[in-house]
This record gives C-alpha cells, sequence and structure tokens, in this order.
C-alpha cells in the first residue's frame, strides 16, 4: 500500500504542477508542426486525440502496469521497470498507427493522382479536380479531401486549403502534390496531366520497392522485440520466487534492474537502426 499511496501522490503532485501553467490564449494561433507528438497524432490519423490525452494515455499505462506486476513479484523495483514499459505503451500504439496509415496511404496516392488528372483532362479546374476526391477518391484519403472542400467552399484560398490539407495529412507523398500544385498555381503551366502522371509512376515504383524492403528487414524487427521481451518476461516468472524477490528488493538488485533497462533500450534502438528503411522526408514541413 505504501506504494500505491506513492504512485497516486506522484500523479496528484503532478496534476498541480500541469494546472499552474496558463492556457493560450484563444486567439493565439497553434502549429501542428510544433510538437513532435502533434505531427504524430496527424500522422496516425486518430481524429479527436489530443497531446494531453496521449500524455494521460501513458501515465495511466504507467499505473496500472506497476500496479499490476507489484501485486505479482510484490516488489517495488521490478514494478518499477514495467511500470516504464506501461507508460510506453501509448506511445508505441501511436507509432505503429502512424506507420500502419503511412503504408496504406502509400498504396492508395498513386491511384488518388490518376483520379485527379482524369478529373482535370475532363475539364474540371484544379480545385474542383481535388474537391471531387472526396466523392469517388479511394476511401481511405476521402475524408481528408472532404474537410478540403469545406474549407476551400467556406471562402479560403484556395493556396490556404492546399495548406491546411498538408498539415492535417502530414504525408511526404501529399507535402509533394501540394507543393507541386502550389508551384503549378503561382506559375501556371499546361503541363499538369504530365506531372500528376509523373508523380504517380513515380509513387507506384516507390511503393513496391519499399514494400520488398519491409518484407525481408521485418525479421530483423521481430528479432529485436524477441530480445528485449523475453529477459523480462523470465524477470516476472522469476518474481514469484521469494528469492528473487530478496535479491531485487535490495539496492544492488535495483542497480542491476537499472542497467538491464539502458541496456535493452539502448540495443534495440540500435537493432532498429541497423535494419531501419531511409524514412521519406516531408517538403517544407
Amino acid at each position: 500500500m505504501a506504494v500505491v499511496w506513492g504512485l497516486a501522490l506522484g500523479v496528484g503532485l503532478f496534476l498541480v504542477w500541469w494546472s499552474v501553467w496558463a492556457e493560450p490564449a484563444a486567439g493565439t494561433p497553434r502549429v501542428s508542426s510544433d510538437s513532435r507528438l502533434r505531427v504524430l497524432i496527424a500522422q496516425s490519423g486518430v481524429s479527436g486525440l489530443s497531446p494531453a490525452g496521449v500524455v494521460s494515455a501513458m501515465t495511466a499505462g504507467a499505473l496500472i502496469a506497476a500496479l499490476l506486476v507489484f501485486a505479482v513479484t510484490r516488489t517495488w523495483t521490478i514494478a518499477a521497470c514495467f511500470g516504464l514499459f506501461g507508460g510506453a505503451v501509448p506511445w508505441l500504439l501511436l507509432t505503429w498507427q502512424a506507420r500502419r496509415r503511412s503504408i496504406a496511404l502509400r498504396e492508395l496516392w498513386p491511384d488518388a493522382i490518376d483520379h485527379a488528372r482524369s478529373a482535370i483532362r475532363a475539364g474540371l479546374t484544379l480545385p474542383e479536380a481535388l474537391i471531387q476526391l472526396g466523392d469517388s477518391g479511394p476511401e481511405g484519403l476521402r475524408e481528408p479531401f472532404v474537410a478540403f472542400a469545406r474549407d476551400y467552399r467556406s471562402g479560403a484560398r484556395f493556396l490556404d486549403a492546399l495548406e491546411r490539407l498538408k498539415v492535417r495529412m502530414a504525408d511526404p507523398v501529399a507535402d509533394r502534390l501540394v507543393v507541386s500544385l502550389r508551384l503549378t498555381r503561382e506559375v501556371g503551366g499546361a503541363d499538369i496531366g504530365v506531372l500528376l502522371q509523373t508523380l504517380s509512376e513515380f509513387l507506384r515504383q516507390d511503393a513496391r520497392i519499399r514494400a520488398e524492403l519491409e518484407a525481408r528487414q521485418s525479421w530483423t524487427v521481430n528479432a529485436a522485440r524477441l530480445a528485449v521481451c523475453a529477459p523480462w518476461i523470465v524477470l516476472v516468472l522469476l518474481g514469484t520466487q521469494p528469492m528473487a524477490v530478496a535479491a531485487y528488493q535490495s539496492v544492488t538488485g535495483g542497480i542491476v534492474l537499472l542497467i538491464g533497462l539502458v541496456v535493452s533500450v539502448v540495443c534495440y534502438q540500435v537493432m532498429l537502426r541497423i535494419g531501419a528503411l531511409p524514412r521519406e522526408r516531408r517538403v517544407l514541413a
């Protein structure tokens, strides 16, 4: 119970500290690209999620994981380690969702660009070609273009609506498309159809190559996850033994767990970097 009361006191102090900071004024514009967490939320496509919600979920995950492990092992050092793991779960889930959405959009963008090119060839203007993607475009891309149509029809300039679309999607392909259309709009040009066709062919080729490389490097990622999880699963099993509990409750046992935690995190990041593919960079984001 002392650990539970200590965790509750820590959360209470954190909430008090958080409430001291004043909220920004209503008229103060917020730039979504200022925060890495905001960008990650935008990339995940989860609507209605705020950075405060993610932080709250991480705090709750840490408390729940720590309490559950403490109930099993009766060792506060082991519970603290798993509390850190539990706090990282919401961030990892959000990262996984952002990566999953990025892969899905990578397959949809060539079809969406082909739709826009066909609409332009049929005589529609550039804004109308983008608006119709909200009705007849690929299913996974309709919502952002519906929002674009709402912005444009509410009186926003085309370039401003494009910029909002770029921020809303937070996707490298969307950045390329928006920048290309913005330049075409500003300087003029009759080769917009050729530009969109070239971009569509490039995206299809890039998606095919990346899919092959990701399939080959998946074993590296799975091996890294297994190598990190296995020792901590064994630790939970050892935590049910009285001798192990007595060992890890000491200062020396806490230091051993801390060193193991640091080694696990560092080795996991190193293995991910070794097997990682070059990430697509956003354009003027």
